[in-house]
C-alpha cells in the first residue's frame, strides 16, 4: 500500500512538471518578438582578395550595411569614388577600403603609386644564385653584398655588405606574390626600393663588380656594420709582414786610418858619432 502511494505521488509530480513545461513553451511561442532597430550606413568593401598595385574595378567592390556608430573612419559609401584607383597595400575580402591603402586618384595603378616619397624603384639583373633560388619575392627584404676589384689586382678583391634591409618591390613583372602556394619564382630582374644615395651605390656595384642578394627574416631590423673581406683575410693569412724600421739618428760608419808600418833602420858609427838611417825596401 505504501509503495502504491509513492507511485501515485511520483506520477502526479511528473504530470504536473510536464504540464508546466508545456505551458511555458506555448507561452514563449506566443510572445511577440521585439525588433531592435540599429542605425546603419553604407560601407564599400572588397568583393574578393585584392593584391598590391591592383586597379579597382566595379566588380571588385560591393556595399554592405555597417552599424553607424562603428563605421571605420575614412571609409567610403559610394563605389564610384574608388573605381580606377590603385592599391598600395593588399586588401582581403570584406575588408573596408581606407584612404591609407589607396593611391591618389591621379597616381593610377601598378608599381609607381607603391613607391614611397623620397625613394626610388631600381631594378637589378639576377640569376638563380643571386636571386636566392627564386625565394626573393615581392614584400621580402634582402641585404646586398657587392664584390669589387678597384685596382684590378687579385689581392685587392673585396666583398662587402653595401645595403641592408632593402624591400623587394617586384620580382620580374609581378608586384605581388603567390599567396596560395608561396612558391619560388624564377626571374631575371628584381626591383628594390632604395633612396637616391643607395641607388647610386647599387648601380656602381652592379656595373663595376658583382652583387649578391642575401634573404633576411622580415622581423629582423638590425643593420650590422661589416668591414668587408679580401682573399688574404678569407684564408686567415691577412697579417702583413713586419716592417723593418731604421732610426733616423743612426751615425755614419766610422772610417779607420791605417798607418804604414815603420821602415827598418841601420845604425852607422863614424868615429865617436852614431846615426840611425832608414833602409828603403825595393
Amino acid at each position: 500500500m505504501a509503495r502504491m502511494r509513492v507511485f501515485i505521488v511520483l506520477a502526479l509530480a511528473i504530470a504536473a512538471g510536464g504540464t508546466f513545461a508545456f505551458g511555458t513553451y506555448r507561452y514563449m511561442q506566443n510572445v511577440p518578438a521585439r525588433t531592435v532597430e540599429v542605425p546603419t550606413s553604407h560601407v564599400v568593401v572588397a568583393a574578393s582578395d585584392l593584391q598590391l598595385g591592383a586597379e579597382l574595378k566595379a566588380t571588385d567592390l560591393r556595399t554592405i550595411q555597417w552599424p553607424a556608430g562603428a563605421t571605420p573612419e575614412g571609409s567610403f559609401s559610394n563605389p564610384e569614388e574608388l573605381v580606377g584607383r590603385g592599391l598600395i597595400l593588399p586588401v582581403v575580402q570584406n575588408e573596408p577600403f581606407l584612404p591609407s591603402k589607396l593611391a591618389p586618384k591621379e597616381a593610377g595603378a601598378g608599381l609607381p603609386p607603391v613607391i614611397q616619397p623620397g625613394y626610388r624603384a631600381l631594378s637589378v639583373r639576377v640569376n638563380d644564385v643571386v636571386g636566392v633560388a627564386g625565394y626573393v619575392l615581392p614584400g621580402t627584404r634582402v641585404d646586398v653584398v657587392a664584390t669589387v676589384n678597384p685596382t684590378q689586382q687579385p689581392t685587392d678583391i673585396t666583398s662587402k655588405v653595401i645595403l641592408t634591409n632593402v624591400l623587394v618591390l617586384a620580382a620580374g613583372t609581378k608586384i605581388e606574390r603567390d599567396v596560395e602556394n608561396n612558391k619560388p619564382v624564377q626571374v631575371n630582374v628584381v626591383t628594390l626600393l632604395v633612396n637616391p644615395d643607395e641607388a647610386e651605390r647599387l648601380t656602381l656595384a652592379s656595373t663595376e663588380g658583382k652583387i649578391q642578394l642575401a634573404l633576411r627574416n622580415p622581423m629582423d631590423q638590425t643593420a650590422p656594420h661589416t668591414s668587408g673581406v679580401r682573399p688574404a683575410g678569407l684564408m686567415g693569412s691577412g697579417v702583413s709582414a713586419p716592417v723593418r724600421r731604421v732610426a733616423a739618428n743612426t751615425a755614419a760608419p766610422r772610417t779607420e786610418v791605417v798607418k804604414p808600418a815603420p821602415l827598418p833602420t841601420v845604425e852607422i858609427i863614424r868615429g865617436d858619432k852614431r846615426a840611425q838611417e832608414a833602409v828603403a825596401q825595393e
